[in-house]
Parts: structure tokens; C-alpha cells; sequence
């Protein structure tokens, strides 16, 4: 019998904190969540994004039902090149707390994560629920091995760990980076519309200086070019289409620069690298 999802989401706080009493109730990370909640799979990834002026990267590791999946990919801003795959089953990338690990094809990704507590949601998805946590900019640096060429990587990450019933169909709009402010603060920001968007207690977040504050509702450019006053300028773009009949996603995730200001009047940056996205699933 799958626990009854509270009247009282969504939820909003830090991670490892104690939770209210109303969600002792349902299966939550760091514990397992079961295979399904009523008649909904779950679906699990751990995305991890490092973004810098010369290199940027992502790896990432998903679960959907039964099926595993995984990428990787690397936009090389220096030379102008980027570097992916995406394949299906886990092999070719090792995620872990702290680590981020990919061998695939000549390219290799080592890199340390200096990882927080981050801010955790759970929002309702359809009669079932979803449960994310989200991390910005927090510490990287490694090495990544692209081009036959070693390259040292210090630079900042967001990091998106997602479980939940999502409904068959589900659609979202993403925006995450990092930055600073034209007074010298650091920013990061995680925004999204489709999922665990609430008006309040979402995962909306905008870090400054590494302190993070929920940001208002958004609204996303079509073309992803922008997300309210945060413009975004494409320069490489991840996109794919699968179709494997029960499971179909069609996604695009473009890298690139951002400028503007952040929702909220959260900071107006002097330069900001991340990715936008834009994807649909049937699920």
C-alpha cells in the first residue's frame, strides 16, 4: 500500500534537516523510495553541472523504471568543440558523493566536489510526489582529458539529485549557472517551470555568496534565449530524441553564456556560464 501523499505539500528546506512530522509518512532520501507509488515508476537521476570560462562539463546518471541511462559531455569553450554520448546502462560514468568520474572514447572526467547540505523539495506530482535536491555553486576541481590533451578544471557546479511518481507526461523548463554579480558576489541559480514549481516552497533557488534564497515564479523564452530578465547566448547544444515505446523523452540542452539580472533582483551578473533546457517525457 503506497503511503498517502500529505494534503500539506509542498515542503521547502535544507537537507538533513529535521523534516515536519507530516512527512514522516512517505519514503524519502537519504532512505530508499520504493520501485513505484500507486501506479507510478519512479524516476531518479543525479545531474552534475561545472561550469567555467574556458571548459564546461556535465555528467549525469538516470533511472527510469527499470531502464538505466547514462551521459556525459563536454563544451570545449577554448577550441569550440563539444565532446558527448549518451548511453544507455551506467558504465561509462561513476557519480558518488563528492566525485564525479567518466572514461568513454579518450575522454575522462576526474573532479572533486566540495558538496553541501544543499536545499531539498517535495512538491506533488499528479496523486503521487516528487522529492529533489538541489546544490549551487559549490567548489569543483580536477582534471578533464579531451582532444588527447589533460586540462586542469577548477571551477563551480550545481548539482540536481531528483526522485518521484512524475505523471506519464511530463514537461519542464530549466535554467542552471553560475556567476557573479557586477559588485562581486558569487551567484548560482537552479530555476525551472513544469515541475516542483509551486508559487512557494519550491526548488527555485538562487545562491549568493553560497546562501540560498527561494526565487519568484518564472517565465522561459520559447527559443531558451532567456528566463525573465536573464538572458541566455547558446554555444553548444546537447539535443536527442528517444523513442523505446513506452518511454519516449525529447529534450535540448544548449551551453552557453548568461547576462541580466536574476528573478527577484537577486543579483545582476557580470558573467555567468550554465545551461538552459528544455524537455518532454512520456514516462
Amino acid at each position: 500500500m503506497s503511503a498517502p501523499v500529505p494534503p500539506s505539500l509542498p515542503f521547502r528546506g535544507p537537507f538533513g534537516a529535521e523534516r515536519p512530522s507530516r512527512l514522516h509518512a512517505l519514503p524519502l532520501p537519504p532512505a530508499p523510495m520504493p520501485s513505484h507509488h500507486r501506479s507510478r515508476p519512479l524516476k531518479a537521476w543525479r545531474y552534475v553541472g561545472v561550469f567555467g570560462a574556458e571548459l564546461m562539463a556535465c555528467a549525469a546518471l538516470v533511472r527510469v523504471g527499470r531502464a538505466r541511462q547514462c551521459f556525459w559531455a563536454v563544451w570545449d569553450r577554448r577550441e569550440r568543440r563539444l565532446y558527448e554520448r549518451t548511453r544507455l546502462g551506467t558504465g561509462a560514468v561513476s557519480l558518488a558523493p563528492g566525485y564525479v568520474g567518466v572514461r568513454d572514447h579518450g575522454i575522462e572526467i576526474e573532479l572533486q566536489l566540495s558538496e553541501t547540505a544543499g536545499i531539498e523539495a517535495v512538491c506533488r506530482s499528479g496523486e503521487s510526489y516528487a522529492w529533489t535536491r538541489k546544490q549551487g555553486g559549490i567548489d569543483a576541481h580536477g582534471t578533464v582529458t579531451v582532444g588527447g590533451a589533460r586540462r586542469e578544471l577548477t571551477a563551480r557546479a550545481v548539482v540536481d539529485d531528483t526522485a518521484g511518481y512524475y505523471e506519464r507526461h511530463t514537461s519542464w523548463w530549466w535554467s542552471a549557472g553560475v556567476g557573479l554579480s557586477d559588485d562581486g558576489r558569487a551567484l548560482a541559480w537552479n530555476l525551472v517551470r513544469g515541475v516542483n514549481d509551486p508559487p512557494c516552497h519550491s526548488e527555485r533557488t538562487v545562491w549568493v555568496d553560497g546562501v540560498p534564497v527561494e526565487a519568484p515564479p518564472v517565465d522561459f523564452a520559447r527559443d531558451l534565449t532567456a528566463v525573465d530578465g536573464l538572458r541566455f547566448t547558446p554555444e553548444a547544444t546537447r539535443e536527442r530524441r528517444e523513442n523505446m515505446l513506452l518511454i519516449r523523452s525529447s529534450y535540448r540542452q544548449p551551453f552557453g553564456t548568461y547576462a541580466g539580472e536574476l528573478p527577484g533582483g537577486l543579483g545582476k551578473l557580470a558573467e555567468g556560464f550554465g545551461v538552459m533546457e528544455r524537455h518532454q517525457a512520456w514516462w
